[in-house]
């Protein structure tokens, strides 16, 4: 295959690893979770550098209409306002916070609002030379990341007094370049369902259907998404470990990345997982996610999961289209079977999402699946994570079950799956990313999904971008649709590449839910309290 577009001496990183030293990696790492890593002691407090980020990040111009509402600008066009210094820190800051004080009561996306700390940070900020393209930028952090002096809870009973003395290194990091934030978000008690109480009580809804309650949000990272989709931040950072960060951005139409296991750093972070757990941003499009993981991403003394990694190439870079319409590098997108199947608005998006992709130069192929696909991607496979979860936590159980509220099934269930069952799992889960890397990237460079399971299980990196609006099927109400797919180890600037050509020629990232109306703020606010029953959070389980 010649490929044309490839900058001369710069393509993609993954045409540059070694595959089969990210399989021994993995393995290293999965025979580690059954030696208790993941409650290895705190190590080395470190001081976090400010990252290098491209100037390329910053708009070159911004669009007419978030001239007239600062909350409707991506980071790259709020560093081209600020560099330029016509908007101050504190004006964007206080432009969110009016919308926080406006809707968050429709929206319930925060758990803690830093007011005051967020406009003296935008205070301090002001007069001073522009450094970064996130300088001044308001976000949104989930709250499990670790803050220091700040309530971190993870809506659980278990952390609900619980004040760091420090920051997760990847909150670190983003402070380190200039990022303002503007408080922590709810989410699913201990990154296990949609955003709710500890006892089950729905809060966060869906951006696009906030007088609808029901409507699926996401998964755990349900808080950041609508914050960044409501308006209430420019961006925001979340954790997957079965789908929560791709997940809430196709439902609420952001751009999410869910980078390679290791290249953003957990330190800091409550566990869910030692072997699946990853940290990265929702953002509104392709060029903003690369700000934010060049930002977050890089080695970690703290956490040996981030040691030994190939250098993080330049995704600002990588997120520039060539040109209008061109991608960056050349590249085999593969479809799975069955993806364009039916009549369906998904079905429908998709068909048009691959039409414009080979409209862009990208060589579309049909690929099979590896052998025994369906075998080594169900049940036990997904499952196998749950004895990971529950062994950090044996104390809470043994102290009293009632801590874990809503979810507490899901925990017993890791608690009693036997040793060999685990250990099956285990093997069966590096059987599967050695036929995913051989068998299914033999085939092509990039695969779509229909869920982020199980490349989120082997530790493969994934995109998610909003590609049409669909009717949901419940409520009549419109909703965005999104598309995931998936990357080969480190692909992180191929998956960008694809997004930002993409929206490059089409304005799906660019739409807004509109604001609550007053009715809709009343309809939600009577609504009877909904709760999620057992079958949702076995359904909903991270």
């Amino acid at each position: 295959m010649k490929y044309s577009n490839d900058e001369p001496g710069e393509p993609a990183l993954d045409r540059r690893i070694d595959r089969r030293a990210f399989l021994a990696r993995m393995t290293a790492f999965t025979a580690a979770a059954s030696m208790a890593a993941a409650a290895a002691p705190r190590l080395v407090r470190t001081a976090n550098a400010a990252p290098v980020i491209d100037d390329g990040a910053i708009a070159d111009e911004v669009r007419p209409e978030a001239t007239t509402d600062l909350t409707e600008l991506t980071i790259s066009e709020a560093a081209h306002l600020l560099k330029k210094k016509k908007i101050s820190p504190v004006y964007l800051v206080q432009a969110y916070l009016d919308r926080i004080h406006k809707f968050d009561s429709v929206y319930k996306a925060w758990n803690t609002v830093l007011e005051d700390q967020a406009l003296a940070q935008a205070q301090d900020l002001e007069g001073k030379a522009h450094r970064s393209p996130l300088q001044g930028i308001p976000l949104a952090i989930k709250d499990n990341y670790y803050s220091a002096g700040v309530p971190t809870t993870a809506n659980s009973h278990i952390f609900k007094d619980f004040v760091p003395d420090y920051d997760a290194t990847c909150l670190a990091r983003l402070k380190a370049a200039g990022a303002i934030v503007l408080g922590k978000t709810q989410m699913g008690p201990l990154a296990t369902t949609r955003a709710t109480t500890p006892d089950g009580v729905i809060t966060t809804v869906n951006a696009w259907t906030p007088s609808a309650p029901s409507v699926d949000p996401g998964g755990s990272s349900t808080g950041s998404a609508c914050a960044v989709a409501g308006r209430m931040a420019c961006s925001s950072v979340g954790t997957q470990t079965g789908g929560s960060i791709v997940n809430p951005s196709n439902r609420q139409g952001l751009t999410g990345l869910k980078p390679t296991f290791g290249r953003n750093s957990l330190y800091g972070i409550i566990p869910l997982t030692y072997t699946r757990d990853h940290p990265g941003p929702l953002a509104r499009d392709a060029m903003d996610a690369a700000i934010m993981l060049t930002a977050m991403a890089g080695p970690d003394p703290n956490d040996p999961r981030t040691m030994g990694l190939p250098k993080l190439p330049n995704l600002i870079k990588a997120a520039t289209p060539l040109r209008r319409g061109v991608i960056r590098f050349s590249t085999r997108l593969g479809i799975i079977p069955g993806y364009t199947d039916g009549s369906s608005d998904d079905a429908t998006a998709r068909k048009a999402m691959i039409s414009t992709f080979e409209s862009l130069g990208v060589e579309v192929v049909e690929v099979k699946m590896p052998d025994e696909w369906d075998l080594l991607t169900g049940t036990a496979f997904n499952n196998v994570r749950l004895p990971e979860r529950t062994e950090p936590f044996l104390t809470y159980l043994k102290q009293d079950v009632r801590l874990f509220g809503v979810s507490l099934g899901s925990w017993m269930q890791g608690l009693f799956m036997s040793g060999d069952e685990f250990l099956k799992g285990q093997r069966a889960k590096l059987i599967l990313l050695k036929r995913v890397l051989t068998q299914l990237f033999s085939q092509c460079d990039a695969v779509v999904q229909t869920s982020p399971n199980p490349f989120d299980g082997i530790g493969l990196p994934e995109l998610a971008l909003p590609i049409g609006f669909g009717t949901d099927t419940q409520t009549g109400l419109t909703v965005p649709l999104g598309a995931i797919i998936g990357g080969l180890p480190y692909a992180e600037d191929r998956l960008l590449a694809l997004a930002a050509a993409f929206q490059s020629v089409t304005d799906f990232h660019l739409q807004r839910p509109p604001d609550p109306a007053v009715s809709a703020v009343s309809a939600f606010s009577a609504q009877a309290e909904l709760r999620l029953g057992e079958d949702d959070v076995v359904a909903l389980s991270e």
